[in-house]
């Protein structure tokens, strides 16, 4: 009896070993097929990522606290919006991608930092003049009083305070613009006192369009030492801004007016999308 009950467990020994041997491979089977596709997602995010136009790429690392990622043509919104980049209208007229833009076009028109730009603006080119509006009222507001939600006070220059709106950090971007400025010297102060504004819920004149001053994203200088196209009565170009000003305002992620064919050389407006490259 004792040595049949010895065989028995011997048994039971063996097979509770071959279980064991078989679980641990049947795990490191798994475990490789897991690695293996968690490469493949890799690999093809990787691919993914390449098919992503590099306008789309550009929005995502300019607004990162707002949108989430982006496939060959859609944005989506880390709320679960999803916006189209491409609306499929092609051969659109410099007026009607002002008047009737999607993404593609407000990507359209490379702007140029630095002093060398290429002055003057040749005919129609103006990087962030075009502006996809459904796109700034989804990151800013969708009226005035959403807006307004979001403006902050900061010191300007000449010590006024004046208000911008704190989403994507522009305020604190604009705080830094100021005291660079300040850095520059009392030679470049003229151009700065007395600004044009900043939040203006308002149309641009003569068109159906937002001003992006509505959105609390945008400034303006000085106007006694500014020019504007319509001012001038026609679009040759003049300017009276220093670009050591300018260049200020770029490295915190404006632009400027100044650099588009229809000129609007007071105005500086945060865009930080036109500013950097889609890799």
């Amino acid at each position: 009896m004792n040595m049949r009950k010895m065989r028995l467990n011997s048994m039971l020994r063996i097979i509770t070993f071959i279980l064991i041997v078989f679980t641990v491979s049947c795990k490191s089977d798994i475990d490789k097929t897991q690695l293996l596709q968690q490469k493949t997602n890799a690999k093809n995010n990787v691919t993914a990522s390449k098919n992503i136009p590099p306008g789309l790429q550009k929005l995502l690392k300019a607004y990162p606290d707002l949108l989430d990622s982006a496939d060959e043509n859609t944005i989506y919104w880390k709320d679960g919006t999803a916006m189209a980049y491409d609306d499929g209208i092609t051969n659109k007229t410099h007026d009607e991608k002002l008047d009737n833009p999607d993404l593609e076009d407000q990507m359209s028109q490379e702007y140029t930092i630095g002093a060398n730009w290429g002055e003057p603006p040749a005919e129609n080119f103006e990087p962030g003049r075009i502006r996809y509006e459904p796109f700034f009222k989804k990151m800013y507001g969708n009226s005035s009083s959403e807006v307004t939600k979001n403006l902050v006070s900061i010191k300007w220059v000449d010590g006024t305070n004046v208000v911008f709106t704190s989403v994507n950090g522009a305020a604190d971007s604009l705080a830094e613009v100021a005291e660079d400025l300040i850095e520059l010297g009392d030679q470049y102060m003229k151009y700065l006192r007395n600004i044009g504004g900043t939040f203006n819920w308002r149309n641009i004149a003569g068109t159906t369009r937002l001003s992006n001053h509505s959105f609390g994203s945008a400034i303006d200088i000085s106007t006694k030492f500014s020019n504007y196209w319509k001012w001038q009565g026609d679009l040759s170009y003049r300017n009276q801004i220093p670009i050591e000003i300018v260049e200020v305002f770029e490295k915190h992620g404006f632009i400027w007016g100044g650099k588009w064919y229809h000129y609007d050389t007071m105005h500086f407006e945060y865009r930080p999308e036109l500013l950097m490259d889609g890799k």
